[in-house]
């Protein structure tokens, strides 16, 4: 099981949050999203590792950037 914690430039309100969950959740793999407002921060459970790629493009698919790590 593998768990890597973003940052998530943009996000203000529930919606983003809801954006954000349904696009990260469409990785191949993902088993688990949690988005934390106040925090700004998704982090994502899955069986194998995640690219950063494939997280990067699926929250900017939902409107948003990841900050730079």
């Amino acid at each position: 099981m593998a768990e890597s914690t973003y940052t998530v430039v943009g996000m203000t309100c529930g919606h983003c949050v809801q954006a954000v969950t349904e696009e990260v959740g469409k990785i191949g793999g993902v088993s688990g999203v949690a988005v934390d407002l106040p925090t700004g921060t998704v982090t994502v459970t899955s069986a194998d590792a995640v690219s950063v790629a494939d997280v990067r493009a699926a929250v900017e698919e939902a409107g948003y950037e990841l900050a730079p790590s």
